[in-house]
C-alpha cells in the first residue's frame, strides 16, 4: 500500500515541476509559440504558374517551392511561418495551384511581400538558330519566341558566390558563379555538350540578364552568370540565389493582415474560455461525485498542466482552433473519469470493497474509453491529413490532447484512487462508500 501513495506522491511531485516549468518559461525557446491569428502578422495567397512544368512533375516543384519560400523567410527570423501549398480545380496543369504564407508577427504587409518576392527566379534557355540578333523586342523585354527551354532552372542549384571576372586576369566586373546539384550538372554538361557555339540564355525573373556562346562542354556543373552588375547587385543576386531559386513563378493574389490586437483578444478570449470550462467541469465533479470527483479534478488539472509542457517541447504553434481543440480534450478527459466513477459506483452497489471496487471499476470503464478515445484519435488523424492549415491546428491539439487524457484518467486517476481508498473499513473508504460513489 506504501507503493501506492509513494507513487500518488511522486506524481504529485512531477506535476508541481512540470507546472513550474510551464509557469517560469515564458520567454525564450521555451516561450509558447502563437499562430497568425493569435499573434498578428501577415497572410499572404500566392498563385503558382505550373504552365510550363510536366504533369508528373508539378507537386515536386510545388514542394521545391515551399522548401525554398521557407528557407527564404526562416533567413529574416520570422517567428514559427507557416508556409504550405494547395491545389483546386482539376488535376494537373489545369488545377489551380496557390502558395499560402502565414508570416506571424509581421503586420508591414509591404515588408512581407518583399521578404518572397525578392527571390529569384533563375532559368537557362537555349537561343534559337537564327535567331541570335533578334533575342530582344524593341521595349527591351525578351523575345520568347526566340528562345526554347532547356530545362535546366534555379531549382538545381547548390550554391552561388560573388567573382569578379570569369577566370581571366584581364576582366574584373562582377559576376556570380553558380554550381549545381549531381542532377543539374548532368542537365547542364547534355546542354553544353550538344550545343557547343550556341547562345545560351540566362534569365533571372523573366529578365534576360546575358546570351553568352557556349564555348566548350562543361562538365563540372559550374556556370558564370554576367550582366551589367555592381559588386553589391551581385553579391544580392548570389545571397538570393542562396536562399533559393524559385522552381516555378508565383504572382501575388492577396493579402491579409491581422493586428496584434485582435490577436491578443483572440488570445485572452481563448484562455478564458478554458478557465472558464476548466472551473464548471470542476464544480460539476466535485458536486456530483465528491471525494473521486475532486481526485478526477487534480488528475484533469495534470492534464492541463502536461498538456501546455507539450505545447512548449515539440513545439506546437497554437492558434484559436488549436485552443478549441484543447478545450474540448480537456472534456473528453473528464468523460472518462465520468465513466470510470459510473463503473466504480457499480461496484461499489455490488458489495465490493472499496480497493477492489476500484481495480474492477476501472478495468470495466477501460474498453469504453479505449474505443471511444481511438475513434478521437482517428479522427484527428483524417483532419490532419486531408484538412487546411486552420483544420491541422485544432487536430493536432485535439489528438495529443486524446492520448494524453488516457495517460491521466487511466493511471493518474486510478494511482490516486488506490492511494486514497485503502479498505473499506478505514477512514477514507468509509467516507469513499458515502460520497459520490455511494449515491
Amino acid at each position: 500500500m506504501f507503493a501506492l501513495r509513494y507513487s500518488a506522491v511522486l506524481v504529485l511531485v512531477t506535476a508541481i515541476l512540470v507546472g513550474a516549468f510551464v509557469y517560469f518559461t515564458n520567454h525564450g525557446r521555451f516561450a509558447f509559440k502563437l499562430g497568425l491569428d493569435l499573434s498578428g502578422g501577415t497572410h499572404l495567397v500566392y498563385d503558382a504558374d505550373t504552365a510550363k512544368v510536366p504533369v508528373g512533375q508539378v507537386p515536386d516543384a510545388m514542394n521545391a517551392l515551399q522548401a525554398v519560400i521557407e528557407r527564404r523567410v526562416n533567413a529574416f527570423g520570422v517567428g514559427e511561418p507557416v508556409v504550405q501549398t494547395e491545389q483546386g480545380g482539376a488535376l494537373g496543369n489545369n488545377g489551380a495551384y496557390r502558395l499560402i504564407v502565414e508570416l506571424p508577427g509581421v503586420t508591414d504587409v509591404n515588408q512581407a511581400v518583399a521578404m518572397i518576392g525578392s527571390t529569384p527566379t533563375l532559368e537557362f534557355k537555349l537561343v534559337k538558330q537564327g535567331f541570335e540578333a533578334s533575342t530582344t523586342l524593341a521595349n527591351g523585354d525578351p523575345n520568347p519566341a526566340a528562345f526554347d527551354d532547356t530545362g535546366l532552372t534555379g531549382k538545381y542549384l547548390t550554391s552561388a558566390a560573388l567573382q569578379f571576372g570569369n577566370g581571366s586576369a584581364l576582366q574584373t566586373n562582377p559576376v556570380v558563379l553558380v554550381n549545381f546539384n549531381s542532377e543539374g550538372t548532368k542537365l547542364f554538361s547534355d546542354i553544353t555538350g550538344q550545343n557547343v557555339g550556341r547562345e545560351l540564355g540566362i534569365f533571372l525573373d523573366g529578365k534576360l540578364l546575358s546570351a553568352p556562346v557556349i564555348q566548350v562542354h562543361i562538365e563540372n556543373g559550374s556556370a558564370i552568370i554576367s550582366g551589367n552588375f555592381t559588386a553589391q547587385g551581385a553579391k544580392t543576386l548570389a545571397t538570393n540565389l542562396n536562399l533559393g531559386a524559385l522552381p516555378v513563378p508565383i504572382t501575388l493574389a492577396s493579402t491579409e493582415s491581422i493586428g496584434a490586437t485582435l490577436g491578443d483578444q483572440a488570445t485572452h478570449a481563448g484562455v478564458l474560455a478554458g478557465l472558464v470550462g476548466f472551473i464548471a467541469l470542476a464544480l460539476f465533479m466535485i458536486f456530483w461525485y465528491r471525494l473521486p470527483g475532486l481526485v478526477s479534478v487534480v488528475s484533469l488539472f495534470i492534464y492541463c498542466v502536461l498538456m501546455l509542457a507539450l505545447f512548449k517541447l515539440i513545439p506546437v504553434v497554437l492558434t484559436a482552433a488549436g485552443l478549441a481543440g484543447f478545450i474540448l480534450s480537456v472534456g473528453l478527459a473528464v468523460d472518462a473519469n465520468i465513466l470510470i466513477a459510473e463503473r466504480m459506483k457499480e461496484e461499489l452497489h455490488d458489495g465490493k470493497a472499496t480497493q477492489p471496487a476500484i481495480r474492477d471499476g476501472f478495468n470495466r470503464a477501460w474498453n469504453a474509453i479505449r474505443d471511444s478515445n481511438i475513434a478521437h484519435i482517428i479522427a484527428a488523424v483524417i483532419l490532419f491529413w486531408f484538412g487546411t492549415s486552420l483544420i491541422k491546428g485544432f487536430a493536432l491539439v485535439f489528438g495529443l490532447g486524446v492520448i494524453v487524457s488516457l495517460l491521466s484518467a487511466i493511471t493518474i486517476s486510478r494511482t490516486f484512487l488506490l492511494a486514497l481508498g485503502m479498505d473499506a473499513t478505514s477512514g477514507v473508504g468509509k467516507f469513499l462508500m458515502r460520497s459520490g460513489l455511494n449515491k
